[in-house]
C-alpha cells in the first residue's frame, strides 16, 4: 500500500470517522502496562503478544496496533501516534533477564513474544562486553530457572515470574540499564498506523484522548483489575512506566536506532519519524 494515491484506495481499505470504532481493525498487547492505553476502547480489539501483533500488522490484517518500537525501526513504513508510547526511564520492572549464579550470563532463554526486548538485550549485553548463547524457551515460562540458567521475561510473564519466585533469583532489570547508560527514556511500544488508512489524525486524536481519560480516572481502572494487586498496580503505573511520546522518548528511540545499526542488529538507514 505505500506509494498508492488514497483515491485509488478501495472501500474494504478505508476507516471513516462515522463508525471509527466499528471498523477499525486494531490490535494491542495483552500486558498490564498497555491497560491505560487501551482500556475503554469501545470497537473490537485484538489482544496477543507483540510479536504475534507485528507480524498482523505487516500483513495488513490489522489497521492500528500497539506494538514493539523496533518493528517501527526495522520496517519504518508506519505513522506513528505522536505522545504516547510506553516507555522507561529507569527501573521498569517488567523488562528482566532473570538468572542464578553470577553474570556474565553464558545462556540465555528468549522469550519469542518480543522483538524490541531481545534486541535491547542484545545491545546492553554487547556494551557490557559479555557474550552469551540465545536458547530458544521450552515449556512453561514461569518454570524454575536450573542452575546456571538465565531468562528473558517481559510484560506480564516477567511480573508473575517475580510475584511467584521472589528473591530466589537474581533480575537484571534492563530499563535500569538502559537508563544508567544513556540517560534517556526506553521506548518499548508504540501506536502504528498502516499507510493507507486514511483519517489517521482522528485516530491518533482518539487515542491520546483515551490515554488521558484513563491516566485521569486511574483509580477507576487499577480497581478494576483481576489479577495484580492494587498497591504493585499504582507502583508500576506510577513509578515504572511512562505513557508520553515526547522530545527525550523520541532521542531514546533514535539513540536505540543508532546502536541497533552500529552493532548490526539493524540496517543503516535514514528513518523518517512521521508522527499524527
Amino acid at each position: 500500500m505505500v506509494g498508492r494515491d488514497e483515491a485509488a484506495l478501495s472501500e474494504a481499505e478505508r476507516v471513516e470517522p462515522a463508525n471509527i470504532h466499528q471498523s477499525l481493525r486494531i490490535g494491542c498487547v495483552k500486558y498490564l502496562n498497555a491497560r491505560p492505553l487501551i482500556r475503554g476502547w469501545t470497537g473490537e480489539v485484538t489482544l496477543d503478544h507483540p510479536a504475534a501483533l507485528c507480524a498482523q500488522l505487516a500483513r495488513g490484517d490489522l489497521d492500528v496496533a500497539l506494538v514493539s518500537s523496533f518493528e517501527f525501526l526495522r520496517n519504518p513504513i508506519y505513522r506513528v501516534v505522536d505522545n504516547i508510547s510506553i516507555s522507561s526511564a529507569g527501573p521498569v520492572y517488567s523488562v528482566v533477564v532473570a538468572y542464578t549464579g553470577k553474570a556474565p550470563l553464558p545462556e540465555i532463554q528468549l522469550d519469542p513474544a518480543s522483538l524490541t526486548s531481545v534486541a535491547m538485550l542484545q545491545y546492553l549485553i554487547i556494551e557490557r562486553g559479555w557474550s552469551f548463547k540465545p536458547v530458544e524457551m521450552a515449556g512453561d515460562i514461569l518454570s524454575p530457572l536450573n542452575e546456571g540458567r538465565a531468562r528473558l521475561l517481559i510484560g506480564d510473564q516477567a511480573i508473575r515470574f517475580r510475584q511467584k519466585f521472589g528473591d530466589a533469583y537474581r533480575y537484571w532489570d534492563l530499563g535500569e540499564e538502559w537508563s544508567g547508560l544513556g540517560k534517556l527514556p526506553f521506548v518499548y511500544a508504540l501506536w502504528l498506523i498502516r499507510p493507507g488508512v486514511v483519517d489517521a489524525k482522528v485516530i491518533a486524536d482518539k487515542l491520546r484522548a483515551l490515554r488521558d481519560k484513563n491516566l485521569t480516572n486511574i483509580d477507576r481502572l487499577i480497581a478494576e483489575e483481576k489479577e495484580f494487586d492494587r498497591a504493585f498496580c499504582y507502583r508500576y503505573y506510577g513509578e515504572n512506566l511512562r505513557f508520553s511520546f515526547g522530545e527525550k522518548e523520541k532521542k531514546g528511540l533514535r539513540k536505540f536506532q543508532s546502536l541497533c545499526e552500529k552493532h548490526e542488529l539493524l540496517p543503516k538507514r535514514d528513518i523518517a519519524l512521521a508522527v499524527v
